[in-house]
């Protein structure tokens, strides 16, 4: 779910088996990505999985670090990171976002090889856009609670509001 010139595009780690099922990203109940979204302001209402390209007309899209389904990101390869970023890379290229914003610490880490990545806005930039990285949204990361991802969430959509 991309497009040019989006605001942001968010880049999960890989499909769950659920969200593969599906085909809608964070598709399973208890994810907290798109009550995060909407609380945040990137969208008017809550939307279900089953209607993400509407993130497409506010000017934001998502795609995944990795494509293959799993129960859960540790069982990706080191080598699948490496792979997802290169395609990731050609992507952003393409399509050239404002902003990609990595939902997960970890999976950002392996794939750029950064082991003491931090949340929030980074120093570098990625074919030319600004980065983030966010916790990921999973209901599994019980490091992160609702309020903090709509706090962490709210300082990526006011940044990426600064240009309208």
């Amino acid at each position: 779910m991309v497009a040019p010139g989006l605001k942001v595009l968010f880049v999960g780690i890989n499909p769950g088996l659920y969200s593969a099922a599906t085909g809608h990203h964070f598709a399973r109940p208890g994810n907290r990505f798109w009550p995060a979204l909407h609380r945040a302001g990137f969208t008017p209402r809550q939307l279900p999985p089953s209607q993400q390209e509407e993130l497409l007309k506010g000017g934001y899209g998502i795609t995944n670090l990795v494509n293959r389904g799993t129960a859960t990101a540790e069982e990706l390869e080191p080598q699948e990171f490496v792979k997802g970023r290169r395609r990731l890379a050609a992507k952003v290229r393409r399509y050239r976002p404002r902003i990609v914003a990595f939902l997960g610490v970890g999976a950002y880490g392996h794939a750029f090889e950064c082991r003491q990545a931090a949340v929030g806005p980074q120093a570098e930039r990625f074919e030319g856009a600004e980065v983030w990285v966010l916790p990921n949204p999973s209901g599994l990361n019980a490091n992160y609670q609702l309020p903090a991802l709509v706090q962490l969430f709210r300082r990526l959509w006011q940044r990426s509001s600064l240009r309208d």
